[in-house]
Formats: structure tokens, C-alpha cells, sequence
């Protein structure tokens, strides 16, 4: 039996795929939503770093929920899958860095409201904790694996102006 083809999912991505394909990401703080239609065998997963509601803020869309959950679920249509028929699986939203606030509750309840506006049914997955995790995910049957990442970070508070250099320069 042939090993599965792996696809790595990077933040700002968002991928469909069936047959012998299993998609992976690596998250923290951010959120991959795992959508699917079992009947069609078809299924996808995004990666994103921040909830939709501040894409106008810097202009980079592709790094928001809302642009990632869109850009999903219309890739899963155009391949065949029906509305009526989408299942999801949530994973991170982790808050694994400190001093940085609550971005991963606030990716992980964005998840929830865009899947419930939707009407896509969520299956399950696995929200929030302190910990990272690698996410695997089969499209084609639904199944996903979770393994945690341990080590949590701390960002040290921004250092202050350096003093004017008053010795030789040395270039090397």
C-alpha cells in the first residue's frame, strides 16, 4: 500500500484535495478549519493568523479568517462538493505566546461564528490550551490527528533605544 501524498497547509494558505491525500499544518495561536463533503469526497483546509474583522487594517487578506474561510469553502463547491453536505473540524486558536493577548480565543471563536452563520455542521476538532499543535487531516474520509507541541514563549518586552556609539567602528 502506497503512503499517503502529503500537503503542507503554510498560514495564509488554503488547499482542496481528495483521493490518497493528507493535508498538515503546524499551529499556535492560529486556526486551520478542516471543511469537507463526505459524500463527495472532497475536502480542504486553511490556515489562518487573524479573525476577519481586521483585514482592513493592513490589507493583507490572505492571512485573515474570513478571506481563508471564504476562499475554502468556494474552492470546495467549484470541485464538486454541496453546501447542504459540508462537515468541519477546528484546530488551534491556542494562546501559546505571552504578552501577546487573547488572538488565539479570538481565531477560535471567529471559526465558530463563521461555521454557524453558514450552517456547516462542526464535528469536532481541538480549540484553545496553551500548547501548539501539528494537525493531520484526510480529506477524502474525514479523519484528522492531533499531536501537541510543547514549549510556550514569551516576548520580552521591546528593548530600549541604543545609547550613540561613541568608540571606533569596526567593520569585520
Amino acid at each position: 500500500m502506497q503512503a499517503p501524498r502529503r500537503v503542507h497547509v503554510m498560514q495564509g494558505e488554503a488547499r482542496v484535495d481528495g483521493g490518497d491525500a493528507v493535508l498538515t499544518t503546524l499551529l499556535g495561536s492560529c486556526v486551520a478549519a478542516c471543511i469537507r463533503d463526505a459524500g463527495a469526497g472532497i475536502g480542504g483546509m486553511n490556515h489562518f493568523l487573524l479573525p476577519g474583522d481586521e483585514a482592513h487594517a493592513t490589507g493583507r487578506a490572505e492571512s485573515y479568517g474570513l478571506f481563508l474561510m471564504e476562499l475554502l469553502v468556494n474552492g470546495l463547491l467549484k470541485r464538486g462538493a454541496r453546501r447542504h453536505a459540508l462537515e468541519a473540524k477546528l484546530f488551534g486558536g491556542a494562546n501559546t505566546v505571552d504578552n501577546l493577548g487573547d488572538i488565539g480565543s479570538r481565531n477560535a471563536a471567529f471559526a465558530r461564528r463563521f461555521l454557524a452563520m453558514e450552517g456547516i455542521a462542526c464535528l469536532g476538532g481541538d480549540l484553545g490550551g496553551g500548547r501548539g499543535r501539528r494537525v493531520e487531516y484526510w480529506p477524502a474520509t474525514g479523519r484528522s490527528r492531533r499531536i501537541f507541541i510543547d514549549g510556550r514563549v514569551t516576548l520580552d518586552a521591546p528593548a530600549s533605544a541604543m545609547p550613540a556609539s561613541t568608540g571606533d567602528l569596526e567593520l569585520f
